[in-house]
């Protein structure tokens, strides 16, 4: 565990220390206090929150709580040293205020696409996929394949978290004391989950951050799909050979999707074609289309409500049949309910979505200041794009690749196509190198406790390192063309 924490440690004062005197030719207005008390401050309140963080784990304080508070700190820091500096605190007034446009763009995509996920679950789409994989009877080197198969292709339109869970749910069970299969498995699904999640917008935080910038448009992220199947496929195949070929007891299970579910798949398939759609043709913010589309569920769901009130029996059908007091019903909650489309709301990540709101805010606080200019002059400057890109990748899978990417957005280094198509598939999939490198990995710990560890995913790291470089070394060469071409600044 204490190395766990020293590694992380090392990322993230590697990415925030500072790299000497600031690059001239900054942005009007902007003031360098890098080396002042403020800015030392600062950065010391980002690293102190950013341990709380990296100790989650041990301490179990949420980690959106220290960064909030970071947040705060580390804007007002930076409002004193502009007012002090003689400085244009207009300016810094307006960064705060970008950072804060960009959060609510990301906040309200991912709310949408988080209650269409969680209205999927509830309605029992995702269980019943997971009890028709355990009833197969298929080998276990078969469940090893199409876990890490479906992990790989349902990641690019749900989340990686979600996916992942999903996918360990089907191995556990059919591996069920197995352990070397559980854990090789796990860390095939990370893999997969990770890689399918890079060539797509909605399959990670970094993608669509890309994306929202407008950066890369949705149909260039594509170019990214033979690197992405190359980064996960070379170490299934070495992990494959680890597999036993037997074959377990098929476990008897039926699930049947509810009233509505797949009409909600259908709706979660055209809000992303609205978003896209709003994104390409209209040139509007793509969380226009997710709201929308969050809208068509909304009124979806009335009705969908409506009929199943009218299908309950009498003696769950209310308060009245009930028979029991006010304060009881409020204690307690009825087994069976009707679908109510505000509870998949109340059950989106919001400690996920408060700790983007702090990292983004803190980040942008470290670029006012003046850090990310000199980060951005020492790396992108100094190592050249390409090795910038792939230091990126390796920083993923230490430190969390959301601060990492905004980072590098905020940086905004003058690269073409190529070389931003190569930062987010290296910040995308850079994460699987560690178990503690991604969100999906750090679920999959919870999940598969005591069997699919740090250590059990470190033993397959050289192996995921080989398909991490062949990745980036069959994008440099199949997508050479596209590292000509100027991108939007």
């Amino acid at each position: 565990m204490n190395t766990k924490f020293l590694m992380k440690m090392g990322g993230l004062l590697a990415l925030t220390a500072p790299f000497g005197a600031r690059a001239s030719g900054a942005e009007g207005g902007a003031v360098d206090l890098t080396l002042s008390a403020f800015g030392i401050s600062a950065l010391m309140v980002f690293i102190i929150a950013y341990c709380f963080v990296i100790a989650e784990e041990f301490l179990h304080l949420r980690k959106s709580k220290p960064v909030l508070i970071a947040a705060g700190a580390i804007w007002a820091l930076a409002g004193i040293g502009y007012a002090m500096h003689g400085g244009d605190t207009s300016y810094a007034a307006d960064s705060l205020r970008h950072n804060l446009l960009e959060y609510a763009e990301l906040m309200l995509f991912l709310l949408a696409a988080m209650t269409y996920i969680n209205t999927l679950q509830e309605r029992n789409v995702f269980d019943a996929l997971r009890a028709w994989l355990v009833s197969s009877g298929f080998s276990l080197r078969t469940i090893f394949w199409l876990t890490g198969i479906l992990a790989f292709f349902i990641s690019p339109i749900a989340d990686n978290l979600t996916t992942s869970l999903i996918m360990c749910a089907v191995v556990m069970a059919v591996g069920a004391g197995n352990t070397p299969f559980i854990a090789v498995a796990c860390v095939n699904i990370v893999v997969a989950a990770n890689a399918g999640g890079a060539f797509s917008p909605f399959g990670d935080i970094t993608t669509l951050m890309v994306w929202q910038k407008g950066i890369v448009h949705f149909s260039e992220f594509f170019y990214l799909f033979i690197p992405s199947v190359v980064n996960w496929l070379v170490p299934a195949l070495l992990m494959s050979f680890a597999v036993a070929k037997e074959r377990p007891p098929a476990i008897l299970e039926a699930v049947s999707v509810k009233q509505g579910g797949y009409v909600i798949i259908g709706l979660f398939l055209l809000t992303i074609a609205m978003a896209v759609s709003f994104h390409n043709f209209l040139h509007f913010p793509p969380v226009l289309g997710m709201m929308t589309g969050l809208g068509l569920l909304k009124v979806y769901g009335y009705f969908l409500r409506r009929d199943e009130l009218t299908q309950q029996p009498p003696h769950i059908s209310g308060p009245e049949a009930l028979d029991v007091g006010d304060q009881l019903l409020q204690r307690y909650k009825p087994r069976q309910r009707t679908f109510d489309i505000f509870i998949s709301m109340k059950r989106a990540e919001w400690d996920t979505l408060m700790f983007f709101y702090g990292v983004i805010l803190c980040v942008g606080g470290l670029g006012a200041i003046g850090y990310l200019a000199q980060a951005s002059q020492a790396m992108y400057g100094g190592l050249g794009a390409t090795w910038a890109n792939v230091l990126v990748g390796i920083l993923s899978a230490i430190v969390d690749n959301i601060p990492v990417m905004f980072a590098v957005l905020s940086m905004n280094p003058d690269m073409g196509l190529g070389q931003w198509l190569l930062v987010t598939l290296t910040a995308g999939v850079g994460g699987s190198m560690l178990s503690i490198g991604s969100a999906a990995g750090v679920a999959l710990m919870g999940q598969a406790r005591g069997i699919y560890t740090f250590f059990s995913h470190l033993k397959w790291a050289w192996a995921i390192a080989l398909g991490y470089a062949a990745s980036i070394w069959v994008h440099l060469i199949v997508n050479e063309h596209l590292f000509g071409i100027k991108v939007p600044t």
